[in-house]
């Protein structure tokens, strides 16, 4: 992608179908999803969402992109598994996970680490929804007579996935956010739709740059004498092409940047029906 304007204009320029503020369902403080094969019972805060806390409320609750990218970026043949980015070795920061936790639920148990991070308010639901849908998947796999195989699994992904605070605006990203004391930065950077007003463009930006500036950091390279850059993915729901192009402008300043063909996405997450995927390398 060279061009932020004519990108936005690609974009926005189809048919895009309407997902209102693309809410799965603001009013329930419990949902129940399947992604990547796993029965989640998602719990989240309507309470929080249309309350006036100054810092933001829009992790309250899950959005429509979150369950699709979860599915997507957590099967074995996407662009970013395929590529190597994702593995068994990986160290993944998500940005503005929010309460759910979904992605870091689907996609814990096929990397090294996982870090989600957000707003401290998020940490409460955070918690327990990983502890509620890890024991979930014990019982489901011990009711179908594989308990001793189950357990080992279960104890592996509860050890790679955790929640860290950081606040974009007030925070720094250090090497403490990264949970494995076989990493020192991160492969893959992740925020899924984390872009909803002006204001936090240029701290969520500055903090996708952080992020994978700390692979710059580190002292040790490959075994091919370079290392590979850090990833960074973002996801979001196509909703005002002033935001849009304002955010594609800032981060195509830091970021080389390419948009994922939705031929390499499945339907529900394309373009045509109102989501993007974007993959950025440091400039």
């Amino acid at each position: 992608m060279e061009d932020p304007e004519e990108e936005t204009f690609i974009l926005f320029s189809q048919d895009i179908p309407s997902q209102n503020l693309g809410f799965i369902d603001p009013s329930a403080s419990t949902i129940e999803l399947t992604v990547a094969g796993r029965d989640l019972t998602i719990h989240q805060s309507p309470a929080i969402l249309s309350s006036t806390r100054s810092g933001g409320t829009t992790g309250a609750v899950v959005w429509k992109v979150t369950p699709l990218f979860a599915e997507w970026i957590s099967t074995p043949d996407n662009i970013l598994a395929s590529a190597g980015v994702i593995s068994r070795s990986s160290s993944v920061l998500e940005l503005g996970c929010g309460t759910s936790a979904v992605v870091g639920l689907v996609l814990a148990p096929s990397v090294a680490s996982f870090t989600m991070t957000d707003q401290s308010y998020v940490a409460r639901l955070v918690g327990q929804n990983m502890q509620e849908n890890n024991n979930n998947s014990v019982k489901s796999k011990a009711s179908k007579g594989r308990r001793a195989k189950s357990v080992p699994q279960q104890q592996q992904q509860q050890q790679a996935l955790r929640f860290m605070p950081l606040d974009w605006e007030t925070d720094q990203v250090t090497t403490s956010l990264i949970g494995s004391p076989h990493a020192k930065s991160f492969d893959l950077v992740i925020a899924c739709d984390c872009i909803y007003n002006e204001s936090l463009i240029e701290p969520l930006a500055q903090t996708c740059v952080d992020a994978c500036r700390l692979r710059e950091l580190e002292a040790a390279p490959s075994s091919d004498g370079a290392s590979l850059p850090t990833v960074c993915v973002v996801a979001q729901q196509l909703r005002d092409p002033v935001i849009f192009e304002s955010w594609i402008r800032r981060f195509h300043r830091s970021f080389q940047v390419w948009r994922v063909p939705d031929a390499n996405l499945p339907e529900g997450l394309r373009s045509t029906s109102g989501f993007v995927v974007h993959v950025g390398f440091l400039r």
